[in-house]
Order: C-alpha cells, then structure tokens, then sequence
C-alpha cells in the first residue's frame, strides 16, 4: 500500500511539474508548450461542436492527456486534450510531422461532410484561443477536386520574457481529398517578440468597434432620457392626482352641500380601501417567484459587478461558474423576501411555500436543460452535460441553495412577516365594476412590458450577438447601467398600471403587477425569434433546439426578475397610498 502510494504522489508530482508554466503562464528558454485541442463544429451553429477527434484526424491513442477545467467550462461544451505537437519556447520549427494520414473512403466522407458544413475548431495554447477551418470548397473543380483539407498549420507567437502574449494560426496547403492516399499533415512555429504586457494580451480579442460603436452610447443616453422622462411623469401626474385626491379626501370642515358633492363624486382607487390588501390567489406561487425574482435581480447586479473587478470574461467558463455560484450563494434572499410575503398575508402552508421558494427556478433551467441534453446526447455533441457534473451541480443546490433558502424563510418570517397594513380588509369582497377594455388587467399587463423593452432592446442586440456569433462580451459597465435603467423604467410602468386599475376599482393589482413587469420577457423572447431568422445563418434541429431552448431559460429568469421587481415596486406604491387616508 505504501508503494503504491508513493507512486501515486510521484506522478501528481510529475504532472504538476509539467503543467507549471501553464498554470503560471511563465516559461523559460526550451520549456514545452502545449497546444490543445478543443473541439470541431459547424461555423453557423456555435453550440453545435463535437470532439476534435470525432473527425479522423491522427489521434494521440491511449495515452492522451485531457485537461478538465472548472464548472463553467464543462457546461460550456469544452473538452482540452494535449495534441502532443512538439513546441518549445522560443523555438522556431520551420517544418515539422504531425502524423501521416492515411485516407479511406470512410475518412474522405467525414472530411468532404465537415467541409461542406464550413466546420471550424477551436485551440488553446496558453489559455488563449487559436481558430481555424478544417478545410475549403472550389467550386470550379470536380467532385474529386472539390473539397479540399488544410494540411499545414502555422503557428506565429509573441512572447514579452518568459510570458506568451499573442497567437496566431494560419492554414496553409489545401489537398484534394482522394480516397487510398495519405497526407502529410505539417506544422510550423515562429516566435515574435513583442513589448505588450501580459495584462493587455487578450486585447486582441475585443471587438472594440463593435461594441463601442456610437449606437451602443446613444442607445444608453436614449434609455437614461426614458427614465428621467419616466420619473419625471409618474413624479408629476400620479402625486399632483394623490396630493389632490388627499386634499378633497381630508376635508372635513366642508358644507353639506360640498360633502354631499364629493361623495357622489368619490370613486377610483379610495373605494377598494377595503380589499386592496386582500389576501392574492395563489399566494404560495406568488411568494416562490417574488422571493425568486429578488435574488435573481441581486445575483444579476453581483456577477455584472464582479465581472467589471475582476475581467470574468477572461477565462474559459467562468462567468457560468461565478453565476452558479453566487446562486447558491444568494438563496438565502430568494426565502427571506418569500418568507417575509408570505407571512404578511397570513399564508398557512409554509412547507409548500419553502421547498417551491428553494426549487423554482433550478427546476425551471433543469426541466429546459434536460430535453437539450437528450438532443445533445443524442447528436454525440460537446454540448451534453457529462453524469458527474449533474451530480456537482445538484450537490450545490441540495447543501447550500436549498438549506439556505430554507434559512432565509425563517428569518424572513420572523423578521419581516407581521401584518401591518394601512387599511383593515373588509370581510365581504367588494365587487369590481365592469370598465373599458384598456383597463383590463390582461391589457395592463400585456402593455406594460413596452417600455422596459425598449429600454434594453438596443443592449439585447449585443448580448445576442456576443453569445452566439462569437463576440466577446466585455462592457459590462454598459450592462450595469441598462440592468438598472430596467430596474427603474419597470417600477415606474408597473406603478403606473397600478395605479390605472385601482382607479378603475379593480384590487387585484398583486399578479396584475408581476405580470405586466414580466411581460418584458415575453418581447424579448419575440425579438429572439427575429433575431433566429434575421441576423444569423443557424439550421439544423440541434442548433434550433439550443437557441430558443438557451432563450427559454434566459426569459423565465427574465420574466421572474422583472416581476418581482415590479410587483415589490408597486407594493411600496400601494402601501404609501394607502397610508394617509381614513380607513373605516
């Protein structure tokens, strides 16, 4: 047992010792460098990738070394494997083998396939990203002469000391595929020097242009102008009405006549005094997603900022990972503001409400995600979840998300939960008079996503585009100022609405609230289907499911947080209202 232990200790040795100046991304004069390979796929369908090896490239056999990075990286279809190509720092290679390839007619129709496909691959060599296509079509040739592969790889890297900085890989010799042939597939390596610092290496991969083009500046100016006006309208109108409403509602030195007057007159949101704070339908699914939603907004504005400190984007996953993460880390909020709401309402079920509240949402994303990895699994892609990442990810969610929501729950309850609404609730309902149609609240609600659209409509274009036509996103200074010109914009309109349907004597405002601020999601998950058709070239079954599958699962949580936020927003609005008129 000894020995075998002792083995085992001098080969993690061993191993660590070869992947140092990788992890520490310092090298010295002759160290290896290893290039990893990634993964293949079609260029018009990104979450389409399979194994680099599924196509008959020379294989490394048995002894392949894979590199497993974090979380994220697993969930985002990434699989590293050292191609065991022989680089050395800075060492030019002018020609070297990687492998004689030997072509069959099984081979051939793999090659001819992925080439017509416009299949690309993706490399790492130090944590950057090379990328390339496997081969290319001439269309003025034969079927034999057609397809043509790329058989030498040239590898151009700038290194600042004993830092790499840049690489390059451009492709070179395209050969007809023939069936019974073998090809020489060739690679060489040039090292550059270069006085960039290490800090600034990824540089190269932001689009700066692109996402700091003057549109993207006044679409954040256009939507900062929306919220002044927003506010600005709801401040003017809704408190020159109230402060004119509590006027006339105070009076009590009128004459008959005057009183006689204002009670004939008196209608709107002071009648329904009695069952505005009537207990919702639902209550139980109501607090699950209000308590969702606010830790949803919260998780949002942590990662947003965390991603602005510490440059996420950077490294392979680990926005997924720092998003899963700081999920669980934040459930205690998801079960302190259910628990808080359901106890003001005096709900009763409070088992039911704590397990929804705790498993809501990750039901939600694993409902949508577990139909995507049957088509995945199906398909042989990267894209399928491998067993034992479910299993870490369920983890997380069983001893740390649910135990804190639980957590959040009871103190939510305790702390927060005592009733102390303005006004007393009657015990007869009153009953709600028929109004115009636009005072519905199916109109309310359908309406008041609008706004709120088109304040992040401009933002969901980039957003779009980064995720799934290969841009870096990397302003989230941008993204912090329009998730909180969201944020703004659906109070205001939910406040709005509210105060509509009070006025029309309709006290349900508690779903008419949620709703019309989560409607948001309902124009955003439209604007995807023109964006599907528009502004990409994806086909396919796999891909199709992936894109509005992926959108599905963003919207709900969309959905969820703008509701919440809405509805939290018009409840402060209620209970201000409320607050300063006689209740009988």
């Amino acid at each position: 047992m000894g020995k075998e232990f002792w083995l085992l200790c001098s080969a993690l040795f061993l191993l660590t010792t070869a992947f140092a100046s990788e992890y520490d991304h310092k090298y010295g004069a002759g160290d290896t460098v290893t290039l990893w390979v990634n993964k293949v796929g079609p260029y018009n369908n990104p979450q389409e990738t399979y194994n680099y090896y599924s196509l008959p490239f020379c294989h490394p056999g048995k002894n392949a070394v894979h590199k497993w990075g974090g979380l994220g990286e697993v969930l985002g279809g990434n699989e590293l494997i050292d191609s065991q190509i022989e680089i050395k720092f800075r060492k030019t290679v002018e020609r070297g083998t990687i492998c004689e390839l030997e072509l069959d007619a099984a081979k051939v129709k793999q090659f001819k396939d992925a080439i017509e496909n416009t299949y690309w691959f993706e490399f790492f060599m130090d944590d950057l990203p090379l990328w390339g296509f496997v081969g290319e079509q001439n269309a003025q040739k034969s079927d034999d002469q057609k397809y043509l592969l790329y058989t030498h790889k040239n590898i151009i890297l700038k290194f600042n000391n004993d830092q790499i900085i840049h690489v390059n890989l451009t492709q070179e010799n395209p050969t007809p595929l023939t069936a019974g042939k073998s090809l020489e597939l060739t690679y060489s390596v040039k090292w550059v020097e270069t006085n960039v610092t290490f800090a600034r290496r990824f540089d190269v991969y932001l689009d700066y242009p692109f996402f700091e083009h003057q549109i993207h500046w006044f679409s954040i100016f256009n939507s900062f102008m929306m919220v002044i006006f927003l506010t600005g309208l709801v401040s003017m109108i809704l408190m020159r009405t109230l402060r004119n409403d509590y006027a006339k509602y105070a009076r009590e030195d009128d004459d008959l006549e005057s009183l006689e007057r204002d009670v004939s007159e008196e209608s709107g949101w002071k009648l329904v005094h009695g069952d505005v704070f009537r207990t919702p339908r639902s209550l139980v699914m109501l607090s699950a997603l209000v308590g969702t939603g606010a830790q949803l907004a919260t998780l949002v504005l942590l990662v947003i900022l965390l991603a602005i400190i510490g440059m996420l984007y950077i490294g392979r996953g680990a926005i997924v990972t720092t998003f899963i993460v700081c999920y669980a880390l934040t459930s205690f909020i998801s079960g302190y503001v259910s628990g808080g709401l359901y106890s003001r309402n005096d709900g009763k079920h409070w088992i039911k409400s704590m397990v929804l509240t705790a498993s809501l949402f990750p039901f939600m994303c694993f409902s949508i995600g577990f139909i995507l990895n049957t088509v995945a699994i199906f398909y042989g892609s990267l894209a399928a979840i491998p067993f034992g990442t479910m299993v870490v990810v369920f983890i997380m969610w069983a001893f740390i998300s649910f135990p804190l929501a639980l957590l959040g729950t009871v103190v939510g309850r305790n702390w927060s939960g005592a009733p102390n609404n303005p006004c007393r609730v009657k015990t007869i309902p009153r009953p709600i008079p028929e109004k115009k149609w636009y005072l519905t609240p199916a109109v309310v609600s359908l309406m008041g996503g609008l706004l709120p659209f088109g304040s992040i409509f401009i933002e969901m274009y980039f957003v779009f585009t980064s995720f799934w036509n290969y841009k870096v996103y990397y302003v989230y200074g941008f993204m912090l100022l329009v998730f909180l010109i969201l944020v703004i914009v659906t109070i205001c309109v939910t406040i709005v609405g509210t105060y509509f349907l009070l006025n029309a004597e309709n006290y349900h405002w508690q779903w008419t609230s949620f709703f019309s601020a989560a409607s948001t999601a309902a124009y955003v998950y439209l604007y995807s289907i023109y964006y599907y058709y528009m502004k990409t070239k994806m086909s396919g079954f796999f891909q199709t499911s992936f894109y509005f599958g992926y959108t599905l699962m963003f919207c709900l949580g969309l959905g969820i947080l703008c509701g919440a936020v809405g509805y939290l927003g018009s409840t402060m609005f209620v209970r201000r209202i409320y607050r300063n008129i006689k209740c009988d």
